[in-house]
């Protein structure tokens, strides 16, 4: 995916370099000459700008971009940038940072933004997770338990599309909590079927992650 983050500074430098580091192609923009250290995230793109313009979003080629993340420390930067790439460039998802609580209440669709959050890793997780079919994307990690909440949305002709959860040979130390279906939160049984466009939920360790694709995906481990 081609994916523009408004705002280098620490938040938005950690955003980039966890999507880089998922092969995604990154560009950066940034209105603080202080702020521009392509040294510091060399493989994605910089531009220098004030992603709150509109010629300065026009020249960025934001329209060609998947996703925008406006990731600045101005909430007020963050909700105009958000709401120029969904409403001026038509972007089929916006993520935003929220820097105060008291301004949650304004990071809504009405101001272009699809999902508010703050935490980096979280903030990449949802990116990838929206967009991604026939992945494994992790979106939680729980370190002392040493486990991680993991997303696969299941693409058409998996091999076990349309078949019940009991024939699915799950590795060890993985559960399936929950089944994304529509809007509906599906608590899983082993009678329930799999239906393509299904968000799958699974605990598990880091060990066995390679193992749940395989199974899901009908892929051979990596």
């Amino acid at each position: 995916m081609r994916i523009a983050i408004a705002g280098a500074g620490n938040v938005g430098r950690s955003i980039a370099q966890e999507l880089i580091g998922n092969g995604h192609e990154v560009m950066l923009i940034e209105r603080q000459p202080r702020q521009l250290c392509p040294e510091r995230v060399p493989e994605a793109q910089w531009i220098l700008a004030d992603a709150c313009e509109l010629s300065s979003l026009e020249e960025a080629d934001v329209a060609s971009c998947d996703v925008v993340v406006a990731a600045t420390g101005d909430d007020k930067a963050n909700l105009v940038v958000s709401l120029l790439a969904k409403t001026e460039f038509a972007v089929g998802r916006v993520v935003a940072r929220v820097n105060r609580a008291e301004n949650e209440w304004l990071f809504t669709e009405q101001w272009g933004v699809d999902v508010s959050v703050s935490k980096p890793r979280l903030m990449a997780a949802l990116v990838e997770e929206a967009v991604t079919v026939g992945d494994l994307v992790r979106l939680m990690t729980f370190r002392q338990g040493e486990a991680n909440l993991v997303e696969i949305t299941l693409p058409k002709n998996a091999p076990y599309e349309g078949k019940p959860l009991r024939s699915v040979p799950m590795p060890r130390d993985a559960a399936l909590v929950a089944i994304l279906r529509g809007k509906r939160v599906v608590v899983p049984t082993p009678d329930d079927p799999l239906e393509a466009g299904d968000e799958l939920i699974f605990v598990c360790t880091t060990e066995v992650e390679d193992q749940i694709r395989a199974v899901v995906l009908g892929s051979s481990p990596a």
